[in-house]
């Protein structure tokens, strides 16, 4: 099974944190590692995902972007074009929300709320290069990337029995 590093890895990293992520009454509710693998699975089963940015009058703007393969830090990257209304509006606000979900299986969702930077960096685009890129001419100086650093994590996932709170129907949330 390829993703078994991957599972390994998420394990030790998860221990790294609190056991627990607590309820509004202060008890343990779910168990942090499994919410941090959950995550990770329904994060790896989704190819497209959302991008909210927030532009100049305040109006949350949302876009399907293809980020690449998320690590175990839960840092998210894009590629964009350098003059797209998504590289003005991080520039002037920072802060932005990745959506994952895949609607067909409905797995549950993932919801991570971030910071994210613009990287105008032509030899750390060019080894984050994808293949389909060949057939866009002048990409290296079209194409900027975007860098999410996650502040915190808000995740569904039925299969691990990660479900909202009855109470008050919020998700599970990890904060970094």
């Amino acid at each position: 099974m390829k993703n078994k590093p991957v599972i390994l890895v998420l394990a030790v990293l998860a221990s790294t944190f609190s056991s627990f992520i607590t309820g509004v009454d202060g008890q343990p509710t779910v168990n942090r590692d499994t919410v941090i693998l959950a995550a990770h699975e329904i994060i790896n089963e989704t190819t497209y995902c959302g991008l909210v940015t927030v532009d100049s009058l305040g109006q949350p703007q949302i876009r399907t972007m293809n980020p690449f393969p998320v690590k175990d830090d839960f840092v998210i990257w894009f590629a964009t074009a350098r003059t797209s209304r998504k590289v003005r509006e991080i520039k002037n606000n920072q802060k932005v929300c990745v959506y994952f979900a895949n609607h067909l299986s409905a797995k549950g969702y993932v919801n991570i709320n971030g910071s994210a930077t613009v990287i105008d960096d032509k030899e750390l685009l060019v080894k984050m290069k994808r293949d389909y890129w060949d057939g866009i001419q002048g990409w290296q100086d079209r194409f900027v990337l975007i860098k999410i650093i996650p502040q915190s994590i808000e995740v569904i996932n039925y299969k691990h029995g990660i479900n909202n709170d009855p109470g008050t129907l919020r998700a599970p949330t990890i904060s970094f």
